[in-house]
């Protein structure tokens, strides 16, 4: 019997990954691990559990047309009472995780150790009491030792890893830019609840374009680890925008899985005038209209909100829409610790 991963993304940016024997329906095994998917009839004729199938291969058992149809079928659509996996499935449910009776997992985590990478930034690694099977892109909680705070940041490891790394923005007077900075120590205690976010990677159908601004490189990172493991058949080009040359953290890291996967093109660029660099300004002075392949492309954008908003004007100017436009704002601001 062959078993296969699940990952079941709800539409408050949980997600859960179960288990799915490969003569079993997907439903099935959700309530087996204590997750109520939508269901009513679980015969294939009420349509209640339809979700989207994001990727993978599938089996679909009798069902009736009044609960789906032969074009949501061909779209990817499926009734999960009907559903039985081929391979590891990424499923789209359009309900919350509360709904469905299910949460954020929160495992146990010990500090490895943390790497000073620049004056602007930290690389956290962590050793976690079981791996978390996150899809690359996707971020948890972490607990800042010590206090009763947690900050969310996007995984840089690959996913199903015993130890995961961060990319973490240093900020001065920040709870965990003060924890990494000053007290933190191999064997610290710690606890990663999620895995949460609707920026993960999707199935590489198409030309790609990455767009990390500063420390919202950490889930490019992930992804790229993912494309180097399991191949990618379209071209890549990351744009990593920083401050500083300084700022260009894990450069080596990138250029090592770029040369691994083979179709990655990796274009820095930097806004600080002192500095001498092939690239500067800003990544909308360098994303032109011939990057976005006539919008036959996916685009997935990780920075500040500021950023996010110029590159979605910028698109606008260039009069090209691409096909898909995934992106994540993470606020640089974090609440400060109380001086001691």
């Amino acid at each position: 019997m062959t078993t296969y991963n699940i990952a079941l993304n709800f539409e408050d940016g949980v997600t859960r990954v179960i288990q799915c024997d490969d003569d079993e329906k997907v439903t099935d095994a959700a309530f087996r691990q204590k997750i109520n998917l939508p269901m009513d009839c679980r015969d294939g004729v009420c349509g209640t559990c339809k979700c989207f199938v994001e990727k993978g291969e599938y089996e679909l058992e009798f069902y009736m047309d009044e609960s789906m149809s032969e074009e949501e079928a061909e779209q990817g659509y499926a009734l999960t009472c009907q559903m039985i996996p081929e391979s590891d499935c990424v499923v789209r449910v359009p309900a919350s995780s509360a709904i469905c009776k299910t949460a954020p997992e929160a495992v146990e985590a010990e500090v490895q150790g943390v790497d000073k990478l620049s004056e602007t930034s930290f690389g956290l690694r962590v050793k976690l009491a079981k791996p978390i099977n996150f899809l690359p892109g996707q971020y948890v909680n972490l607990t800042v030792p010590g206090t009763d705070k947690h900050r969310s940041y996007s995984f840089s490891s690959a996913p199903g890893a015993q130890e995961a790394t961060f990319l973490i923005r240093n900020l001065p007077g920040g709870f965990m830019s003060t924890y990494l900075g000053e007290n933190a120590k191999p064997g610290d205690a710690l606890t990663a609840t999620g895995p949460m976010g609707a920026f993960y990677l999707r199935p590489i159908e198409r030309a790609q374009v990455w767009l990390a601004g500063g420390t919202g490189l950490a889930p490019f990172l992930s992804m790229l680890e993912q494309a180097a493991e399991q191949g990618a058949d379209h071209p890549i080009t990351l744009f990593y925008a920083v401050t500083r040359a300084a700022d260009l953290v894990e450069l080596d890291r990138v250029n090592a899985l770029a040369e691994q996967i083979g179709n990655v093109t990796v274009i820095t660029i930097l806004a600080a005038e002192e500095d001498t660099h092939e690239r500067k300004g800003f990544v909308t002075d360098h994303v032109k209209a011939e990057d976005l392949n006539a919008g036959d492309c996916d685009v997935y954008l990780c920075g500040p909100p500021p950023m996010v908003d110029a590159v979605r004007a910028h698109f606008g100017k260039l009069g090209v829409e691409p096909v898909n436009f995934y992106y994540e704002k993470f606020n640089p601001t974090e609440e400060k610790a109380e001086a001691a």
